[in-house]
């Protein structure tokens, strides 16, 4: 095959042709890594292998730290970020307060392996990207390509990510926003509120919906009564110990699948943003597909999770390969 005679002009032509391709997303590609670092994809995929065997939760909690990452301000691992004495960063937003440990960690232990066999070549962002589709597919999810090559970014602040994170009390319309500023489509958001088919949900995130729902009726109608009263047991004293938590889906909660979707329409849904799935007619033709149908579901999962991998990328003077994911190469006073 010839190869392409002015390949300096390629990228501008990706652009011309291409105009929703951002000059940081042509610069990425699935084997980036493949002379500077080939063991990349292994280190990787050994690494969360071994943390998930060790700390199920840890596919859920890494997806989850992605979404929230990818969100404020792009992938570009500015979530990692630790708060020092002149700024501070998205992870000290009262709303990543609960992002687990096992995530950040799962990171934390590719980084050191990586950085002893390809010292300063890898960004923590690729890391968190290629991690968190490899944690899915463990579980049970789809596979999708991960396209490589993002440097991490140079800014975290607190305000970015208050600003910027969707919240378990927003309405429907507030949500579909939302995700409509960062270019995803309504089809797009239901399928990545799928990724809610795994993981926890902490109690006061939806005590309002047990507890205090309305002056005549505290306890949300649309909840199945029995599920109701099992969280009422279960949340008692989630005043006192923040750290209760449930399952996001109560029947197959380490399992990617579309079970999620399934429990919906039987009142299992456990956060008011999934019962408003079912509620909105937007949404409600979609979620009620994915409940059908797995492969869908799947397919459009693996879509949305590759267009979310690249968003908001950085590339070039943007951003740096960090030495550390949890902080700067240099601080910023």
């Amino acid at each position: 095959m010839a190869s392409f005679p002015f390949p300096f002009l390629l990228p501008v032509l990706l652009l011309l042709f291409f105009p929703s391709i951002s000059l940081s997303q042509s610069n990425l590609s699935v084997d980036y890594y493949k002379t500077t670092c080939p063991d990349f994809p292994n280190i990787i995929r050994e690494t969360v292998t071994n943390k998930q065997l060790t700390s199920p939760t840890t596919a859920a909690a890494t997806l989850r730290l992605f979404f929230h990452d990818c969100i404020v301000d792009g992938c570009d691992a500015s979530v990692l970020i630790s708060s020092n004495a002149f700024n501070k960063a998205e992870r000290d937003a009262e709303i990543n307060h609960s992002l687990a440990g096992d995530a950040f960690d799962v990171v934390l232990r590719a980084k050191t392996a990586l950085e002893t066999k390809c010292p300063k070549i890898v960004s923590c962002a690729d890391i968190l990207a290629q991690a968190t589709r490899d944690l899915v597919i463990i579980v049970g999810g789809p596979f999708y390509p991960v396209q490589l090559g993002r440097k991490d970014g140079l800014i975290s602040m607190v305000s970015h990510a208050d600003e910027g994170l969707p919240r378990t009390n927003m309405t429907m319309d507030q949500l579909i926003d939302l995700f409509d500023k960062k270019g995803f489509s309504i089809k797009e958001f239901v399928a990545l509120l799928g990724s809610h088919t795994i993981g926890f949900s902490h109690c006061k995130e939806f005590a309002d919906r047990l507890y205090n729902f309305s002056k005549t009726t505290p306890t949300d109608p649309l909840f199945n009564p029995k599920y109701a009263e099992a969280l009422k047991t279960l949340c008692a004293n989630y005043t006192i110990d923040s750290t209760i938590s449930a399952f996001n889906d109560v029947l197959t909660p380490g399992k990617f699948d579309n079970m999620y979707y399934q429990n919906l329409p039987k009142g299992l849904g456990l956060l008011i943003t999934d019962n408003l799935l079912m509620k909105d007619p937007r949404t409600k033709p979609i979620a009620e597909l994915y409940a059908k149908d797995q492969t869908v579901f799947f397919t459009d999962f693996s879509d949305a999770m590759e267009k979310l991998s690249v968003l908001e990328v950085k590339s070039g003077t943007e951003g740096e390969v960090r030495n550390r994911c949890d902080q700067f190469n240099s601080i910023k006073t």
